[in-house]
């Protein structure tokens, strides 16, 4: 054999023996890639927001937004934001998952234990976020393996890339050996502002979404873990331990409820968004347009018709009176104690011909005809597979197309 044959096969060797330090998880330095250390830039991010590596952690996402966020444990017993991720990749419609192949993400309160971590994922480091739940598992849901994961290719996981996913995994796994039992994972369709409450209040999902709400408000007005079990086939969340912060938490989420009755009140406009399957975060879909590669991308001809907003009643600002029954539901939600936004059963609305009255809620604000009140009881719809083809409530308007999922 000849010298140059001799490199060629000196090449090949090396070539194979790379490809299987891989395969074992070998990265520089010398770790395992379940092994590898948190960033020197993330830890002093952590000193800086007075917490530590064996902090305890906590996990919020938000699918049309396409980030992931980890919240650390301070010294002073309060969460505060560490670091927000972008997600390359989630998959399915806003809405909970309810069925095995449906490649719904899910939504919901979730824990993630050790048992659930996997160093050893085909898709380079994952954790099971621990679909289904007590809430799933009483509408029905079915499934497993619902991961948080490398590469960007989901089918009812969330897809982070393999670097994103390897800090995270880091920064979940020192908590985890520094004895927090299992972190709390918060699945959420956006982000829950009052804003968002109002654009998607006739979506056939608002009364689960309504449930996280209450949750997500606890988290923001307390900084700690809600306390969420599950009772008749909803979420409930106890008092806190402690009597202010349990003040706190009241407060702020009647006071949304009050900024979500005046945004509607005003006037403000009802959507839904479609997706063909999922979204991705504007970051990754950049960086795609420049030539970088982001691994296997899971149905990138489907990113084209993502987070498609469909007006279902437009905006029809409305000028409110100084010392309205709105305004002053937003002054003095602290002081009554009770919940704004509660009000009597009233028909579903399906139907636009049926129009509850509103002037309970917000005095002599007219309300329109073709739009029913926020606070009537909204059908669930649960299974959200496919979405139902919409009619749209105006007179004379097209239909809504839904999005059809192919698996």
């Amino acid at each position: 054999m000849d010298f140059k044959s001799w490199v060629r096969v000196w090449r090949a060797v090396s070539i194979l023996v790379a490809f299987f330090a891989c395969q074992q998880g070998a990265v520089a330095g010398g770790y395992s890639k379940g092994e590898t250390p948190i960033p020197g830039a993330t830890l002093a991010l952590m000193r800086a927001r007075d917490t530590t590596a064996e902090a305890p952690i906590l996990i919020r996402t938000y699918k049309k937004e396409a980030e992931l966020e980890i919240w650390k444990q301070a010294r002073n017993g309060r969460f505060v934001l560490l670091k927000t991720f972008p997600i390359c990749r989630w998959s399915g419609q806003l809405g909970p998952k309810s069925q095995q192949g449906d490649r719904q993400a899910p939504e919901g309160f979730y824990w993630v234990g050790p048992k659930q971590m996997n160093p050893n994922s085909a898709y380079y480091l994952s954790f099971d976020v621990g679909y289904p739940n007590a809430y799933d598992k009483a509408h029905g849901g079915s499934g497993s393996y619902v991961m948080v994961h490398g590469t960007c290719s989901s089918a009812g996981c969330f897809a982070m890339t393999d670097k994103g996913v390897g800090e995270i995994y880091a920064i979940a796994r020192e908590a985890l050996r520094g004895g927090q039992q299992a972190f709390q994972f918060q699945a959420y369709p956006f982000r829950m502002t009052a804003q968002n409450m109002a654009k998607y209040r006739l979506d056939a999902n608002i009364a689960f979404w309504r449930q996280l709400k209450e949750g997500s408000d606890r988290f923001e007005a307390t900084g700690e873990e809600p306390l969420v079990s599950v009772a008749s086939g909803r979420y409930v969340f106890s008092p806190s331990k402690d009597p202010d912060k349990e003040t706190l938490a009241q407060t702020h989420h009647l006071e949304e409820q009050a900024r979500i009755a005046t945004l509607v009140a005003e006037g403000s406009a009802a959507i839904q968004t479609t997706y063909a399957d999922g979204g991705q975060h504007p970051a990754f879909r950049a960086l795609a347009r420049q030539g970088t590669l982001l691994g296997e991308v899971s149905r990138p001809e489907a990113l084209a018709d993502a987070g498609r907003e469909v007006i279902i009643v437009p905006a029809h600002p409305k000028r409110l009176a100084k010392g309205g029954a709105a305004a002053r539901l937003i002054q003095t939600a602290a002081a009554k104690g009770t919940n704004p936004t509660e009000a009597k059963p009233v028909p579903s609305m399906v139907s636009a011909s049926l129009v509850p009255s509103a002037s309970s809620v917000f005095g002599p604000v007219v309300q329109s005809k073709t739009e029913p009140s926020v606070f009537a009881p909204a059908p669930m719809s649960y299974r959200l597979g496919r979405l139902a083809p919409a009619q749209s409530m105006m007179t004379g308007a097209m239909p809504i197309l839904p999005a059809v999922l192919v698996d």
